[in-house]
């Protein structure tokens, strides 16, 4: 297939539009079913980029939820707890210990399931039965992998009524060094972003605490690896080997930590008792469940606990959960993971990644006030390690 056309492009006015290679060769994809959009196709190319390097570089099969160009999570396919398994509702999934491919896709769908709602999904390997049987139910506009097994490929097809976005692409495909792109006109012109992330990109210890376990190695290049995809400005909290908390697209970068912090602070708390215990209404849908811990997490929560609402949501009223709740269980949180696509500018990002647990961090340094970042590192026995590299992506 030499081109494809779209639909649009970004937006219905946005016409023609098509994807082919400009040295007229084939693509190197086959579209297996449905009709992806522009959209789609960014979503699909950067999100393989993603998973395919995270491979690479761990060794460890991976996945990755993408909306509007940017990551919610990615993960590498280690089992879930029990207590995780419920907290990304896939308790019920039979197999997903056995499918390491299943493992990564629930916990990155699971990560921050209010942005994930119809996401873009990449895989890294070839889409196996229990990791389609999970995708099936969530609301997704499509899938990239490098193959699809028979049984996998019966069960995508019949989602949205047979018209899901299925995407195979060929794993041994090299894009040119150079790319381009144009702006009103105006054709711009790169090498690609082969910088490789991996391990030895952490050997750069500027903290007095140099003590660098390999399992935060491995969450710092899952970070990494996921900043490299993500709109910049971009921050990334990760744990247990996937990314918990994305910021992304922010110009302040303090923002970005407050955002990703914030995300974070969600993913543990969504794995509390309270949260675990609450006990929905019959007739409440899954994404709704996921927006109702939303509200139920936030400021707002009379909102769903109301006097004249509950019932709409609850079998049984959930008690409150305070915000000195919720801080005192956080408060008991370590050992995540911080990755920056670019330099810390003040020490104030490195209080807020301390009140989401923040143990280890990785970014490029080359501040006028590294001293200060350092500085505050120390102060609560952070491991920082200067990578040297910035990673905007745009």
């Amino acid at each position: 297939m030499k081109e494809f056309q779209l639909k649009y492009g970004c937006n219905p006015n946005q016409k023609p539009s098509r994807i082919f290679m400009a040295d007229g060769s084939d693509l190197p994809i086959e579209i297996l079913n449905g009709r992806p959009g522009y959209i789609n196709f960014l979503d699909a190319f950067n999100s393989w980029q993603l998973v395919k390097e995270l491979k690479e570089s761990t060794g460890m099969v991976c996945a990755t939820s993408f909306k509007h160009v940017s990551p919610t999570s990615a993960s590498v396919g280690k089992k879930l707890s029990d207590r995780l398994k419920k907290a990304c509702f896939v308790d019920d999934i039979e197999g997903l210990d056995d499918s390491p491919l299943a493992c990564a896709y629930a916990r990155a769908r699971g990560t921050d399931r209010m942005s994930s709602f119809g996401d873009w999904i990449a895989l890294s390997d070839e889409c196996d039965e229990v990791t389609a049987n999970i995708i099936k139910r969530e609301v997704s506009d499509g899938i990239i992998a490098p193959g699809y097994s028979p049984k996998a490929l019966e069960i995508l097809k019949s989602k949205k009524k047979g018209g899901y976005n299925i995407v195979k692409i060929d794993k041994d495909y090299k894009p040119d060094p150079i790319e381009r792109k144009q702006v009103f006109g105006v054709t711009f012109e790169q090498g690609r972003n082969e910088f490789k992330i991996d391990a030895d990109l952490l050997k750069n210890i500027v903290t007095k605490n140099k003590d660098l376990p390999d399992a935060a190695k491995t969450d710092l290049i899952v970070s990494l690896i996921t900043l490299k995809y993500t709109q910049s400005n971009s921050v990334c909290f990760a744990a247990d080997g996937q990314a918990i908390g994305v910021g992304a697209g922010q110009q302040s970068r303090i923002h970005c930590t407050r955002l990703a912090g914030n995300k974070a602070d969600l993913w543990h708390l969504r794995q509390s008792d309270k949260v675990l215990g609450l006990q929905f209404a019959e007739n409440v849908s899954r994404p709704d469940k996921n927006n109702i811990i939303d509200i139920y997490l936030s400021d707002e929560c009379e909102d769903v606990l109301g006097d004249d609402v509950w019932k709409q949501y609850f079998a049984v009223r959930p008690e409150p959960f305070t915000k000195e709740e919720q801080r005192a269980y956080l408060s008991k949180i370590t050992g995540v993971s911080l990755g920056s696509d670019a330099f810390f500018p003040f020490s104030d990002n490195i209080e807020r990644a301390r009140k989401s647990g923040v143990s280890y961090i990785a970014q490029p340094g080359g501040s006028v006030r590294d001293d200060l970042v350092i500085e505050a590192c120390d102060k609560y026995g952070m491991v920082m390690a200067f990578t040297g590299m910035r990673l905007f992506h745009h």
